[in-house]
């Protein structure tokens, strides 16, 4: 495994490709290289999965709790305090790393205007009401995926992230793009990663992973 952080993001790239810029000194902004074993080749569909929950471990020694929204974000009272960003580097027809890009927002300064985001978002100093230095959470973060990653194609893995589900047990509503959309109560995590909700005429509906952007049903956002 190797690790590459920026102090500063001019350049960056969320899903759906979308900008993301990181003043200096304000947000952990690193990536993973993940050379995947043999046996974690099938279950490479969860390593998203991993990043989150070791972010959410990791907060725990800050006395925070964080929750998962699927699929990639992680939530401190329902606002957005880091995201997850996964590719596949491929060699001919095989798999030859994964890139696990995080992004946690450390100071406040490194929460963009509110005219920008997605969904709101908060950082470390403000949830704890003082400032916060890098460097512990980057090596707590470490310290849960290096912990965590054995564990990745265990029912113990999947048991974990569907605790860490936000809005599990909620309605929410899933935007796919174009003018698909399903809505449903959250029921969990199916084994590859992809999300299992209940429709209003009690059908279990899958979603995959893809063009996702989740939302509960009632609008907490305006709270």
């Amino acid at each position: 495994m190797s690790l590459i952080v920026a102090n500063e993001q001019t350049m960056g790239r969320g899903r759906l490709d979308r900008p993301w810029f990181t003043p200096p000194g304000t947000a952990l902004a690193f990536s993973l290289i993940l050379r995947p074993t043999p046996e974690e080749k099938p279950y490479l569909s969860r390593v998203v999965g991993l990043a989150a929950l070791a972010i959410a471990e990791s907060l725990r020694k800050l006395e925070l709790e964080a929750q998962i929204k699927w699929p990639n974000d992680v939530l401190l009272s329902q606002r957005k305090v880091s995201g997850v960003l996964i590719e596949l580097i491929w060699a001919g027809e095989e798999i030859a790393c994964v890139v696990v890009g995080i992004g946690v927002n450390i100071l406040k300064r490194a929460v963009p205007d509110t005219d920008i985001l997605k969904f709101p978002g908060t950082s470390l100093e403000s949830m704890l009401g003082r400032p916060v230095e890098r460097e512990p959470v980057l090596r707590d973060i470490l310290t849960a995926f290096i912990s965590l990653r054995p564990e990745l194609g265990t029912d113990a893995f999947m048991n974990k992230w569907g605790e860490a589900l936000a809005y599990r047990g909620r309605q929410v509503k899933v935007d796919m793009g174009g003018d698909q959309i399903v809505t449903g109560r959250l029921e969990g995590i199916l084994k590859d990663g992809s999300l299992r909700l209940r429709d209003d005429n009690g059908k279990s509906v899958t979603v995959h992973f893809g063009d996702v952007r989740l939302r509960p049903s009632t609008d907490i956002l305006r709270k």
